[in-house]
């Protein structure tokens, strides 16, 4: 029998995950929630930009009509970025009416301890065993990229010393603005600091991995440091998200550090740019565009280039399906699961079951 599966957001990770549960046997969507009113009443075949016949799911703007669906599980892809309490709020509202989650936000739930207050933490636990439904949010950076792949690595090694979990990527064909310029900064004067760079933010948005590393490896992280880099356009141009100024921020290079026994042991390292002429000193990708890297130092040492392609898109492209990917795949091992917050740690081997060709 299918999963009844119903589905919030239609974003850039929403679309294509969206797409994924109309076109796999594996799922029956039973209901659509959006929050762009023009959106509203729209099919979800049109909204996932299937070429296909309609499916009869209509958008709505009402959470209340999700839950009422009765769904086994929602798939939550709305913004979480901008509005994390908004976020954790819904994800606690379907929690508490019994219906399992999986998806992209809130990013601080991927691996909450040490990062969330505790109080937030129990909150969403009492309501995920008062009402025996679980949670599991998940992506690639962060996400899959930086837990899942150096975690299976680090057990093939004897020993680790360090752990550094890197995004290599020309920014300049994604198109979400309000990551691009209201997060990022791209766009924006020099001595602007975006939200990103704000004290603690670095820490906050990917101490989840920070933690979940530490947890996997067994060390305790004593402190995070936070450090960027930032570069500006030589000259004007316009991307997919809007227009770059000259003298305006155009790449961004950060780090996450998490220090054990005062050595750098567990490292998120960005390097975004705009442009290829850009931070000419920074790290460069695997492949044209961009790539995830994972390197460890220990014994043995590895580097692995993860670089993401797609039929239909750039590297920025597939790397969003591949996010899609993780979180819809992971739904059947989720709903099947004990009730509580789950992580990569936790959750049983996730292997695509169902997506190959021919699949019934």
């Amino acid at each position: 029998m299918a999963i009844r599966v119903a589905h919030v957001g239609t974003g850039n990770v929403g679309r294509l995950a969206l797409r994924q549960l109309i076109d796999d046997a594996r799922f029956e969507l039973v209901g659509l929630c959006v929050s762009t009113p023009d959106k509203v009443g729209r099919d979800a075949a049109d909204l996932a930009g299937l070429d296909r016949g309609p499916t009869g799911v209509v958008a709505t703007a009402d959470l209340a009509s999700i839950i009422a669906a009765a769904p086994d599980c929602v798939v939550y892809c709305a913004m979480g970025d901008t509005r994390p309490v908004e976020a954790l709020d819904d994800c606690i509202r379907f929690l508490s009416a019994g219906i399992d989650v999986v998806g992209s936000a809130p990013v601080s739930l991927q691996y909450p301890w040490g990062v969330m207050p505790p109080k937030v933490i129990a909150k969403v636990e009492a309501a995920a065993a008062e009402h025996e439904a679980s949670i599991f949010v998940t992506g690639v950076d962060p996400g899959f990229a930086n837990d899942l792949v150096p975690l299976v690595f680090a057990g093939t090694c004897q020993r680790v010393e360090q752990v550094r979990c890197m995004e290599i990527a020309d920014y300049a064909t994604y198109d979400g603005a309000a990551v691009m310029f209201d997060v990022m900064g791209f766009g924006k004067p020099m001595d602007e600091t975006p939200m990103l760079f704000l004290p603690g933010v670095l820490g906050l948005a990917w101490g989840t991995t920070i933690r979940q590393l530490a947890a996997g490896l067994g060390v305790t992280v004593d402190e995070i440091v936070e450090r960027y880099a930032e570069e500006p356009a030589p000259d004007s141009f316009d991307i997919a998200a809007g227009h770059i100024a000259a003298g305006t921020r155009a790449a961004v290079r950060f780090e996450i550090i998490g220090m054990v026994a005062g050595a750098p042991t567990i490292v998120i390292e960005h390097v975004t740019r705009l442009r290829d002429d850009l931070g000419a000193d920074w790290a460069t990708p695997a492949q044209p565009g961009g790539c995830y890297r994972v390197e460890i130092v220990g014994e043995p040492s590895y580097r692995v280039d993860i670089c993401p392609t797609s039929e239909h898109g750039d590297h920025n492209h597939a790397a969003i399906v591949a996010a899609a990917g993780r979180i819809v795949n992971a739904i059947p091992v989720v709903i099947d699961g004990p009730p509580g917050i789950r992580t990569a740690l936790d959750l049983p081997f996730v292997v695509g079951a169902g997506t190959g060709s021919g699949a019934q």
